[in-house]
């Protein structure tokens, strides 16, 4: 069966839009910066922080202000809304046309920013107590699917920072076995002090804008933000109309259990699941012609990445790049802005450059994309997200013919 993306949405530090976010690569525009909206003792570090605050991104999709709802759901509501505008099913599905919907995201802190803001008052009054009913995860996917309430399927995805990725891989699997016909797919997570605490304890925060696959390199930033697409048979969106913006012909998952937080070294699970999503695919490493890489700037995940794509494309490494520079590391939301960055780059013929890049690695020698480049000739991508405990997955979008 066919699987095809007939809709994106995205939010992120570098636009509130998939068309804004386009605007950002293009224009070689980050939204690396000190912490403003996280009520933080580390504010001066840079982090992809939406630049909104909470009454602003309510605004943007009408939700009353003594509603409760947290971040992590505001943002992914926002990012569904755009994606299934674009789909031609922001008004739900033609009763015409009776498709089974579902909803997966990934997402890892849920609605913790809110159970750290009001973690004094659970303790000693009731009034907001309706937050502890929202702080889990499913609650967070439950309340972006209530918003619509056109989905008869939902499931949440919590595997760190492959969280999204391994939610458009479900998706698609949930198509392919004929249980849905559509599926809205992504993640959406918000900065937290558990969050960047948590990291800042790994010692992995750089103190300035992160510089991935450089020899230089000396952590991630934290980002925050929200990114589906909504998937269908090819068939099915043939028929009722849509416009069909790319292919996801591959995807492959691979978990190498090295460690707790790092990757291994030599890449082992990050090269299976690059070679399972070509496999799948039916293409030759030789036909992808970017790799969208997770490069988060530390120095474990970097070389194990590189070493990684040096095995899958025997030394013939595409031209590659990780936009993590732009929107810092969205963690469990990054599998989807980056799926969307992807056919961004796919549709509009253009390879997003990697920001901050001097000096490459010495251990592999490679250079990633250093500029904005137009191309005629890009008819596939990959997309790598690969998350603590060695959960590494890759996805293939394709031009669609």
């Amino acid at each position: 069966m066919r699987i095809v993306v007939t809709g994106i949405g995205s939010i992120s530090s570098i636009g509130s839009s998939a068309e804004e976010t386009l605007d950002s690569l293009i224009k070689m525009r980050p939204g690396i910066a000190p912490v403003k909206y996280l009520n933080t003792v580390h504010n001066t570090l840079p982090c992809g922080e939406i630049p909104l605050d909470e009454p602003a991104l309510r605004r943007l999709i009408n939700v009353d202000d003594d509603e409760t709802i947290t971040r992590t759901s505001l943002i992914g509501i926002i990012a569904a809304k755009e994606a299934l505008a674009k789909a031609g099913l922001e008004g739900g599905i033609n009763r015409t046309w009776p498709a089974r919907m579902g909803f997966i995201s990934g997402t890892t802190v849920g609605g913790m920013e809110k159970s750290e803001q009001y973690y004094g008052d659970f303790i000693s009054n009731d009034n907001h107590k309706d937050y502890i009913g929202a702080h889990d995860c499913g609650a967070c996917t439950e309340k972006i699917a209530d918003y619509f309430g056109a989905f008869e399927y939902l499931s949440t995805i919590s595997t760190a920072c492959s969280s999204a990725a391994n939610s458009i891989a479900l998706g698609a699997e949930l198509i392919n076995e004929g249980r849905l016909d559509i599926a809205v797919a992504g993640g959406s997570e918000c900065l937290t002090k558990f969050h960047l605490n948590g990291f800042n304890s790994l010692m992995i925060l750089d103190s300035r804008p992160c510089r991935p696959f450089d020899s230089s390199r000396a952590g991630l930033n934290l980002g925050e933000g929200a990114a589906y697409l909504v998937l269908e048979n090819r068939d099915n969106a043939l028929k009722r109309g849509a416009k069909i913006l790319c292919e996801l012909t591959g995807w492959g998952n691979a978990c190498d259990a090295h460690h707790q937080t790092a990757s291994s070294p030599e890449g082992k699970g990050a090269a299976i699941s690059m070679a399972k999503a070509i496999n799948m695919a039916q293409l030759r490493p030789e036909d992808i012609g970017y790799i969208n890489a997770h490069g988060t700037g530390t120095g474990n995940n970097d070389l194990s990445e590189a070493n990684a794509m040096v095995t899958v494309f025997n030394g013939q490494v595409p031209p590659f790049s990780s936009t993590k520079p732009y929107t810092g590391h969205t963690t469990s939301a990054a599998g989807g802005i980056e799926a969307v960055i992807s056919i961004l780059a796919l549709n509009n013929r253009f390879l997003p450059p990697n920001l901050n890049f001097s000096e490459p690695m010495p251990e592999v020698g490679l250079v990633p994309v250093l500029s904005v480049h137009k191309t005629d000739s890009l008819n596939h991508v990959l997309s790598n997200s690969f998350g603590f405990g060695g959960n590494n997955t890759s996805l293939v979008f394709s031009t669609c013919k």
